[in-house]
């Protein structure tokens, strides 16, 4: 006869069978698995959705970054090309026929015999109001009939003070004449660069009064700038 137990119920029912806790359990497992699985599947999709998303922003972004770059230095190569051939000034033969060669992007404004034997305005497209002192110019020339010591000493105080810096300068073009060259607050509310040279009884002053146009300064209108001492 079997060892196996049997159960019969008090109200004379029928044989219930023991139960099989052994099925049970990896059935659970099985479901719990089931159930992790899909929520990783899910959650490896969204974060991969996700890392394209931004992939994709990001690519474009700095697609666009590369595209403004190079738009950007296209414009300047154009702006440099569009400046060339140089326009050229000459001023009075009787005041050293001071000789100038700006861009041809540049208008000029000048004034002979006024007040100063030469006053002259230089910007890009159109010069501002030359009687507005707040008007900021890329290019000064100027001949005032003073002294070359005169009008240096009138930077002595700025130098002290250390709102310029004051040096020895020779032109490329005219290397006989030693003038001065001074960077800082070359006017009032105004920093820039500016050169000075004794032009026989009269002083020749030339500068831009923005750093703006400072490289235009320094390799365009100084190393094509001649006058006859």
């Amino acid at each position: 006869m079997s060892n196996m137990a049997q159960y019969y119920p008090p109200n004379g029912g029928g044989y219930i069978p023991p139960k099989n806790h052994n099925l049970l359990v990896p059935l659970i497992a099985s479901v719990v698995l089931f159930l992790l699985a899909i929520g990783f599947g899910a959650w490896a999709f969204m974060e991969r959705q996700d890392y394209k998303d931004n992939s994709d922003q990001k690519a474009a972004a700095a697609a666009q970054e590369t595209k403004a770059a190079t738009q950007a230095e296209e414009a300047a190569k154009y702006a440099e090309e569009a400046k060339s051939p140089l326009k050229t000034f000459v001023g009075p033969s009787d005041f050293g026929s001071v000789t100038i060669q700006y861009p041809k992007t540049w208008s000029a404004y000048v004034q002979e015999g006024s007040e100063t034997p030469l006053n002259g305005y230089f910007h890009p497209n159109v010069v501002p109001d030359v009687e507005q002192e707040t008007s900021v110019f890329a290019l000064r020339v100027e001949i005032v009939e003073e002294s070359y010591d005169q009008v240096l000493g009138e930077f002595t105080a700025a130098s002290e003070q250390g709102e310029v810096t004051v040096a020895p300068y020779k032109l490329p073009k005219v290397s006989s004449v030693v003038g001065s060259r001074i960077d800082g607050q070359v006017a009032q509310d105004k920093r820039g660069s500016m050169v000075l040279f004794p032009l026989r009884n009269v002083t020749l002053k030339v500068w831009t009064e923005t750093d703006q146009y400072l490289t235009d300064f320094n390799d365009i209108i100084l190393p094509n700038l001649t006058f006859s001492p």
